[in-house]
């Protein structure tokens, strides 16, 4: 039976035996800015510094990850705050995950683990990868306007489905560019899900900064034909929602944006991930040749640092991310220049 893309991709990530509930995690089937290099924890480190000095230095100061997946950014920077020359940060640091599989088995018990956002957060929110599987509809452009795609979730076989929602239209005339008379067939994901689940998540922010981190698009160059797509052990394979693979589409950035300054009503900074990570102190220049012969060690370890952050950077990769810093309580200069 054909149902709506929303509610296909809920009981595929999040059901039962949903790819995000079972299993080893997502870790084992598709590459994040978290899995790939030390050097994105790294530059965390440095932006909850920033926000720990702009907060006075609070006790407690709270990290949360939203979409923590088996907790491996937790694990990574409590292990580095840990090892930190300054301990007054350690002392007084909580930190959170929040997702919907159960708490894994081996991770250190100063790592809180929970379902749901918790209330009251003072601190940092995180959000890396999130948003692009929290379920939404899709829809077609036919004659008679937009209609809803329906899928079978055992095949990944779609149907026209009924007019979307009055919501849905608003959402789509304000947000997503309309097709042209000639062209129909043309697809589009409802971001709206996305947008209420993120400002949901800064109405858990008392004061702070809220950051979510992933692949997205503007207004003005919305892909006609959609970003949906699967993963599963390291390749991308069609979006079958059938619980064997991960199913994700990119996000309507501008909106999610504009979504959560309302909540917060405070000014946001949107940033491509090569910025954002260079403004943090991940570089990934090559030092100078010359150091070779003046420095062979210490050159090895430049060299070793900027090869680790390449790939976080890389236009064409993971450094294609939008970061998107929401401030929330407080007042925040911009963390990262645009």
């Amino acid at each position: 039976m054909s149902i709506r893309w929303r509610d296909a991709m809920e009981q595929a990530l999040y059901g039962p035996d949903g790819f995000f509930v079972s299993g080893a995690g997502p870790a084992d089937h598709f590459r994040t800015s978290v899995h790939a290099s030390p050097a994105f924890a790294a530059a965390l480190h440095r932006l909850i510094a920033t926000v720990d000095a702009a907060l006075e230095h609070p006790t407690p100061l709270t990290v949360v990850d939203v979409g923590a997946g088996r907790g491996e950014l937790l694990r990574t920077l409590h292990a580095s705050i840990a090892g930190a020359t300054d301990t007054s940060l350690a002392h007084r640091l909580r930190l959170t995950a929040v997702e919907r599989a159960p708490r894994p088995a081996d991770l250190p018990a100063e790592i809180t683990w929970t379902h749901e956002i918790p209330a009251g957060v003072t601190g940092l929110l995180l959000a890396t990868e999130w948003l692009d599987n929290v379920p939404l509809d899709l829809a077609v452009a036919t004659p008679a306007g937009w209609r809803y795609l329906l899928v079978d979730p055992a095949t990944g076989e779609e149907t026209v489905g009924s007019p979307v929602s009055p919501e849905d239209a608003d959402w789509l005339a304000r947000w997503w560019s309309p097709p042209a008379d000639d062209d129909p067939g043309t697809r589009a994901e409802i971001g709206q899900t996305r947008d209420d689940a993120w400002g949901n998540a800064l109405g858990r922010l008392d004061r702070g900064l809220a950051v979510t981190v992933d692949y997205g698009h503007l207004r003005e160059t919305r892909p006609p034909a959609g970003t949906l797509t699967g993963y599963r052990n390291g390749r991308q394979v069609p979006p079958v929602p059938d619980g064997s693979c991960d199913v994700t589409a990119h996000l309507a950035v501008d909106s999610v944006a504009a979504a959560g300054a309302q909540v917060a009503q405070v000014p946001y900074t949107l940033v491509a991930q090569r910025t954002a990570l260079r403004a943090l102190g991940a570089d990934g220049r090559r030092p100078p040749l010359e150091r070779a012969s003046t420095d062979p060690a210490g050159y090895l370890r430049a060299l070793s640092a900027a090869s680790a952050v390449a790939e976080l950077i890389d236009p064409a990769g993971l450094g294609g991310h939008w970061w998107l810093l929401q401030p929330a309580g407080v007042t925040l200069d911009p963390l990262v220049a645009p």
